[in-house]
């Protein structure tokens, strides 16, 4: 017995290429639907399909932009946002946490504003609204400053032991810039 028919699942649902019952097989990417007669029939599906985001919501009253169906609420891979009911023939979509824009201009491309953004983990970090023609991104909250150490035109705020300190955003530096006196009294 090979260690893929000692994790097989019947599903009671029969292959389509040859008739023989489906099976839940586990593999490197997840569980997946196999046919049991396996090496002599090769079908396999996906046990579920995780590319356009399931349906949460149907939002009555709101259409579409773009061809004027209804509007939905989907849970995808990076969380939920509202697109079209006609996906995948409209892919018009609206984003739910729009990030928040700072006042700061990217230190690497001079163009583009630093953007507030999150994972698809969750985690928040700061990075140029210019993406992808700009890469910059940091993931401590940026500080308006330059260092006096580089002259690098970006400082970063960290928590450390003895409480938030301002470093440089620069990589290649990144050194602790130290406040003065008066900067503190503003």
């Amino acid at each position: 017995m090979t260690n893929a028919a000692l994790f097989a699942e019947k599903q009671n649902e029969s292959c389509p290429e040859c008739g023989a019952e489906l099976v839940i097989r586990s593999g490197r990417h997840g569980p997946f639907l196999s046919c049991s007669s396996y090496p002599q029939c090769e079908y396999i599906r996906p046990l579920k399909s995780q590319a356009d985001g399931h349906i949460v919501k149907i939002l009555d009253g709101q259409l579409c932009p773009k061809c004027s169906a209804t509007l939905v609420l989907r849970q995808g891979r990076y969380g939920m946002f509202i697109g079209c009911s006609e996906y995948p023939e409209c892919d018009h979509i609206e984003v739910i946490d729009k990030p928040e824009e700072t006042s700061l201009s990217c230190p690497q491309c001079g163009k583009g504003h630093l953007l507030q953004r999150k994972s698809r983990f969750g985690k928040v970090f700061h990075a140029c609204d210019r993406y992808p023609d700009c890469q910059f991104a940091i993931n401590n909250k940026p500080v308006a400053g330059e260092c006096v150490h580089c002259q690098y035109p970006l400082l970063m705020e960290k928590k450390t032991a003895q409480g938030i300190k301002l470093f440089c955003a620069s990589k290649l530096c990144g050194k602790a810039v130290e406040i003065k006196d008066n900067e503190e009294n503003e």
